[in-house]
């Protein structure tokens, strides 16, 4: 996230333990496995909120394609740590979502920060904008 901003809003814990695959030769996970953890703490985020990512691809041909993604990382994980995926809404327009992300390791260290930044497109990959519903949901999820 961008200066260490804290994490706003309401925020969902997503609790995953490393598996082997995850990791390098030398036991350290791999950079890149941080960004599927943020897909799996984005989609629990946005299924606790009462917003399905399926719904809005199959019923309103929308889909959020990530346009930018960070990460900062601060301490390893290894192998059969258990990591705790802090995910919130930082911002959300017609046609955009910024989350949020801290990654734990479960005694509290923090292992990484992180932010992605998404446009809703439509099936032919043209910007497009929220469903009323979908985005009463998410703007229900920011603190003002």
């Amino acid at each position: 996230m961008k200066n260490n901003q804290p994490i706003n809003g309401p925020v969902v814990e997503t609790r995953l333990r490393v598996r082997y695959a995850e990791t390098d030769q030398m036991g350290v996970v791999y950079y890149a496995n941080y960004y599927i953890w943020m897909e799996v703490g984005r989609t629990a985020f946005c299924h606790e909120r009462g917003f399905s990512y399926r719904d809005l691809e199959l019923n309103h041909g929308g889909y959020l394609v990530v346009a930018e993604s960070s990460c900062r990382y601060k301490a390893p994980a290894r192998y059969d740590d258990e990591v705790i995926v802090r995910t919130s809404l930082q911002s959300v327009q017609r046609r955009t979502a910024r989350f949020g992300y801290q990654i734990y390791r479960v005694d509290g260290l923090l292992l990484a920060e992180g932010e992605t930044f998404h446009v809703l497109v439509d099936r032919a990959g043209r910007p497009t904008t929220f469903p009323v519903e979908h985005l009463e949901v998410l703007k229900g999820s920011v603190s003002a």
